[in-house]
């Protein structure tokens, strides 16, 4: 049976899609630390740019479309990462930031929905509802502008940031015949470009002074960026996608923030509020659900 049909998820999956979590949720702290020194754009410019060169010589290009190839590159790099850094560099906490990018398991089932018209089965319905409280939880104290809150402009570029992601989900989902490293590689040839244009009509008074000042923490944290999270994130993420499909591998991103509020609050003391572990754990329970009913055999299904 073809795995994007089968309801389990392989063991060898799921550790994988664990460890992406783990690396994703650190990569929060991470862009905090970059954005401090680099302006956010040309950080994400310089993030793609060497996640294609010089790998690009080396990793045979995916067998599918430039067209995909371009789309997905720039939903990633420019829609996704573009929007998340310069939110963490406006001020949004990053581990309220790891929590609130989960809006895009609700955005990948609808996206999936409507424009593949994939079936939301009962378990993930109940599953994207926990977590959906778990989001709200941290989300109306930003409404009404509680201390626990995130200002608004932040918050809508999380969101627009989220949206993005599950764009790109689908994308990848479309190409089932692609290696996950190899379209990691060739689609962030189409991601610097724009950015760097974005980046000289936006961040040009500060581009000189971060060329002069780039340190070794900053050097650090692109290493980080390039080679953990995007070339080993996103190339094990793509295969799990193109294996399992995107409803099944999205909702595990809800690890994310999990791991992405610990590493703030260890690294960075950003304090561990009622807000933030309450809204943690409604969206762990969330994804139990999901997992539990993935992993469940579908009713008159044959023994094995």
């Amino acid at each position: 049976m073809n795995s994007n049909n089968s309801e389990r998820i392989s063991a060898g999956a799921l550790v994988c899609v664990l460890l992406v979590t783990l690396v994703w949720g650190v990569n929060f702290l991470v862009i905090k630390i970059g954005v401090q020194d680099v302006p956010p754009l040309f950080l994400v410019a310089l993030r793609f740019a060497f996640s294609a060169f010089p790998a690009v010589f080396f990793v045979r290009r995916p067998n599918v479309s430039w067209t995909k190839l371009a789309a997905y590159g720039l939903l990633l790099g420019v829609g996704e990462f573009g929007m998340l850094f310069i939110a963490i560099k406006l001020g949004a906490p990053t581990g309220v930031s790891s929590i609130v990018m989960q809006s895009q398991v609700f955005f990948t089932a609808l996206l999936a929905a409507f424009a593949f018209k994939e079936h939301i089965r009962t378990h993930s319905i109940a599953g994207m509802i926990l977590a959906g409280i778990g989001l709200a939880i941290f989300i109306v104290p930003s409404l009404r502008g509680g201390s626990s809150a995130i200002a608004l402009l932040p918050l809508s570029m999380i969101l627009l940031s989220a949206l993005f992601w599950a764009a790109a989900n689908l994308v990848a989902q479309r190409m089932p015949g692609a290696n996950g490293l190899s379209l990691m590689v060739w689609s962030s040839l189409f991601s610097p470009l724009p950015l760097l244009l974005l980046s000289w009509i936006f961040e040009r008074d500060y581009l000189s002074a971060a060329v002069r000042g780039f340190s070794l923490v900053s050097l650090g944290s692109l290493a980080y960026l390039v080679i953990l999270s995007t070339l080993f994130g996103y190339g094990v993420w793509n295969q799990m996608i193109m294996k399992q499909g995107a409803k099944r591998i999205a909702p595990f991103s809800l690890l994310v923030p999990v791991f992405g509020v610990a590493a703030s609050a260890l690294f960075m003391n950003e304090p561990l509020t009622p807000v933030s572990v309450s809204a943690s754990l409604c969206i762990l329970a969330g994804l139990a659900v999901h997992v539990r009913g993935a992993y469940a055999k579908p009713k008159g299904a044959a023994p094995r």
